[in-house]
């Protein structure tokens, strides 16, 4: 009868076996897609980041563009002023 019990022992732990080896499998590829989708939506945020990062930089760009065309807009219009001036005197 001891020998039964240890039989019935080596089937039952074979049978826990393969399913846990079934699970682990399930397991590992659940695992690997949670990682894959963390990575995934660490890159789109980086992502994110740059392209926020470029909109500053070319807002800045631009901002300094208009400065600088509205100081030479004034520098033409002082030039104007002197010129017609000077053909008046």
């Amino acid at each position: 009868m001891d020998n039964g019990y240890i039989i019935l022992g080596i089937v039952a732990l074979l049978f826990l076996s393969l399913y846990g080896f079934a699970y682990f499998s399930v397991f590992l590829e659940k695992y690997k897609q949670k990682k894959f989708q963390k990575r995934e939506l660490e890159r789109e945020r980086l992502r994110k980041e740059q392209m926020i990062r470029n909109q500053e930089i070319r807002d800045e760009k631009l901002r300094k563009f208009n400065k600088r065309k509205e100081e030479i807009q004034r520098e033409l219009m002082l030039l104007e002023k002197m010129k017609m001036k000077q053909k008046v005197s």
